[in-house]
């Protein structure tokens, strides 16, 4: 088998650069001036990680582009002129507003913003901030049609409707778009914008005849006015169907890259149909990625309310945690919640202690790729030594015994363990995540790592269970655990990390028999029962 060839900093996003810089020279365009890379931010609801995730993932490969000496931008195009088209779960919007533009639908939960669609689009940006990311240009749809920014490629798409709308019903099955022409203009009598229906577009004058009829948007139905009209394109007062509005804004913008979620796959492959042969625009570079999905197994969703938002990960754990989870790896749909804020908070201490040599990795290219991933998460701007390790379960388990005090007393604990040897504020910080974690999951039983156990030490794990049900003053635990293993014919060391592999899904932590007293022995009870 020959070696693979590692790209840059090993990771997929150098792999993405790398290949978006060769389909580049292929298609012999300039690629000196800055290579732009966009995201879509929806503004139809409240924003979550998936959502913040398609802008982190394009930031990953301007930084990418960068590190290989090229220009780069990262475009965040807010789509605020969508029309809303469900109630968000938990949002007091009017049924009445079902079919209008978010842009001009009031905002829902402040007096500080002019629009549902700003404060939404307002939250991902804050998002973005919040993890470090503040280099971007923000569109927003109805600036884009206001200044007329597409009116060119607009005008183009709708000269050629008839051939486009083949095609669509040739690629997709849908047939709609061989008797509609793929723009709706806002409704002059009802201000509706799904409800319109363009039938003729004149080309010298650039207008578009439509009607403003009933419709249904998944299980809603929307009433439209009746009217009749004309809606000048160039006035901003509409906007192109999903189905060709992202070529028209790649051809506008110049976009080199963009992802997409694979539940537009089939959008994505007309505009890409549409940019190449009507707008004359080679399509950007892609890469699909799979969707979050909830604890459930359902897709997260805006409209649904099952929503992870980065706000609220923030509460629990760090702006690393995030961009660990989203530089991980783009391909393969994962189950997402807060219950992955441990796991992620102790695997990027371990990718730290990796990059700064505590760790040692044998295999060359596991080694660079987790370094590259390190250096992704820290925006490419690592830190030049590494911070105070504590693992995040132990903080955890702390937390919830300690509420008092919990600062002070939990620094105390963990001086007393021997791992850490004096108070500092970025361990103060920690205890602060862990603490709101502990208060707000309580009775959530934290993940383990999944662990094969052979029958004499689930033996061992049993006798040890009985004997702390019992809640009996134990004189010495420690050595009666070392006792419980050597019983069952387990060597001692490897009944030890079991234990702790299931308290804090670390192999190793603080005296195990004096913390399974601090910690409680019930709780430690209850874990261990949960794998024997």
């Amino acid at each position: 088998m020959t070696e693979q060839k590692i790209i840059g900093r090993g990771t997929w996003i150098d792999k993405l650069a790398h290949e978006l810089i060769e389909r580049e020279k292929q298609l012999g365009r300039n690629i000196d001036g800055i290579i732009r890379v966009e995201s879509g931010l929806g503004a139809s609801g409240i924003p979550h990680i998936g959502s913040l995730g398609d802008a982190v993932r394009a930031y990953g490969v301007k930084l990418a582009l960068e590190d290989m000496d090229y220009k780069s931008e990262l475009i965040a195009y807010s789509d605020d002129l969508d029309g809303l088209r469900k109630i968000p779960e938990g949002l007091k919007v009017d049924a009445a507003d079902i079919g209008r533009r978010v842009s001009d639908i009031d905002d829902p939960l402040c007096d500080k913003h002019d629009s549902f669609g700003e404060h939404m689009s307002s939250m991902l940006l804050e998002g973005l901030e919040a993890v470090g990311i503040k280099e971007y240009v923000h569109k927003t749809a109805h600036e884009t049609y206001k200044n007329n920014l597409l009116k060119d490629q607009i005008h183009e798409i709708l000269v050629n409707s008839k051939k486009i709308g083949d095609k669509i019903e040739e690629m997709t099955g849908q047939e709609k778009f061989q008797t509609v022409i793929p723009y709706f203009p806002i409704c002059s009598e009802c201000d509706k914008l799904y409800t319109t229906e363009s039938f003729e577009y004149i080309e010298e004058e650039k207008k578009v005849r439509y009607r403003c009829k009933d419709s249904e948007i998944g299980s809603n139905k929307i009433l439209g006015c009746g009217h009749n009209g004309e809606s000048d394109i160039t006035k901003g007062l509409g906007k192109l169907a999903w189905k060709v509005e992202f070529a028209a804004r790649w051809s506008a913008f110049d976009i080199r890259f963009e992802a997409y979620g694979k539940d537009i796959m089939d959008s994505v492959k007309v505009n890409d149909w549409v940019a190449d042969e009507i707008l004359g625009f080679p399509h950007p570079h892609h890469v699909k990625y799979e969707m979050f999905l909830d604890k459930g197994g359902k897709k997260i969703s805006k409209s649904l309310g099952n929503v992870v938002t980065s706000q609220k990960w923030l509460t629990y754990g760090t702006p690393e945690s995030i961009l660990l989870l989203l530089y991980k790896r783009i391909t393969g749909a994962r189950e997402l919640g807060f219950e992955d804020i441990p796991r992620l908070m102790d695997e990027y201490n371990e990718l730290e202690d990796i990059y700064f040599g505590k760790i040692k990795v044998d295999n060359e290219a596991k080694l660079v790729k987790s370094k590259g991933l390190y250096e992704y998460v820290n925006l490419l701007n690592p830190p030049k030594e590494p911070s105070t390790h504590v693992n995040y379960r132990l903080l955890i388990n702390l937390c919830r015994v300690f509420k008092d005090d919990r600062i002070e007393r939990v620094i105390s604990k963990l001086i007393d363990y021997g791992t850490i040897k004096e108070e500092k504020d970025d361990i103060k910080k920690l205890i602060e995540y862990a603490g709101k974690y502990s208060d707000a999951f309580l009775e959530t039983k934290i993940p383990a790592a999944e662990l094969e156990i052979d029958d004499s030490t689930k033996a061992a794990l049993k006798q040890l269970v009985k004997l702390l049900e019992e809640n009996v003053e134990i004189e010495d635990l420690q050595n009666l655990i070392y006792s419980i293993a050597k019983e069952n014919q387990v060597q001692p060391k490897d009944f030890f990390r079991i234990i702790y592999r299931i308290i804090i899904s670390g192999p190793r932590g603080p005296k195990l028999g004096r913390f399974i007293e601090d910690i409680g022995k019930k709780n430690v009870a209850d874990a261990i029962s949960r794998h024997v």
